[in-house]
């Protein structure tokens, strides 16, 4: 479960501050599906990445199964990082002169898992996302829609309790991005939590909680669920 309580955000930018987030008030519980929407500079990725520990709130108390993440050292929010929440980001971010199944391992190389383990957990991520006939293929062999199930194979192949996922859809044609967007689904579906930050209306309405920002805020700090 994630709670957050007066989460704020504070960058200096020259002689001023720049309220990114302003007292956030959020709880998600495991296995939903949630979506964050608001214009550009709302703070939608900023709340994302604190959510995901790439960042740490300037005040207010973050919980993360009940631990409180921003009392954690470095090492420790490394390890959540590593282990309970996988990335999925608009522009991939695959390493170009690795293979898929390559992209895939390298968490697991970094986390100093197993080989004979790493190899089984490659095969079974690659074929949650149908493709693994693409196994040896490096990104430049493989379209848009084709590197985006290689991000999500790899930010599964920890086995994360959560899913982050910032445009993800972004750099897609509309039926690669139905496409990703079905397999995310599924996956929550399987009860993986699932947020998604969009600035697609049509994929926004999709998730079963929505939650719009403005100015660093939650919108009216009403949380509208789907209809079931």
């Amino acid at each position: 479960m994630i709670e957050m309580r007066g989460i704020c955000r504070d960058y200096l930018v020259g002689a001023g501050a720049v309220h990114a987030l302003r007292d956030i008030n959020l709880t998600i519980d495991d296995g939903e599906y949630v979506s964050i929407m608001g214009p550009s500079g709302s703070g939608k990725s900023t709340l994302l990445n604190v959510i995901g520990c790439l960042d740490r709130p300037s005040a207010g108390t973050y919980r993360l199964d009940g631990r409180n993440v921003a009392a954690l050292d470095e090492q420790a929010v490394a390890r959540i990082r590593g282990h309970k929440i996988g990335f999925v980001f608009q522009s991939f971010h695959l390493v170009p002169r690795l293979t898929a199944a390559g992209n895939v391992e390298l968490p697991m190389l970094l986390a100093g898992v197993e080989r004979d383990v790493r190899s089984a957990r490659v095969s079974q991520a690659l074929d949650a996302v149908s493709l693994s006939g693409r196994a040896h293929h490096k990104p430049e062999q493989l379209s848009g829609g084709e590197r985006q199930r290689v991000a999500i194979a790899r930010a599964i192949v920890m086995g994360p309790a959560v899913l982050l996922a910032d445009e993800p859809t972004g750099n897609l044609d509309s039926a690669s991005g139905a496409e990703i967007v079905a397999l995310l689904e599924r996956m929550n579906a399987q009860g993986l939590t699932l947020i998604v930050v969009t600035h697609d209306p049509n994929i926004g309405r999709r998730a079963h909680m929505h939650l719009d920002m403005v100015d660093g805020a939650l919108a009216d700090q009403a949380f509208v669920r789907a209809a079931s």
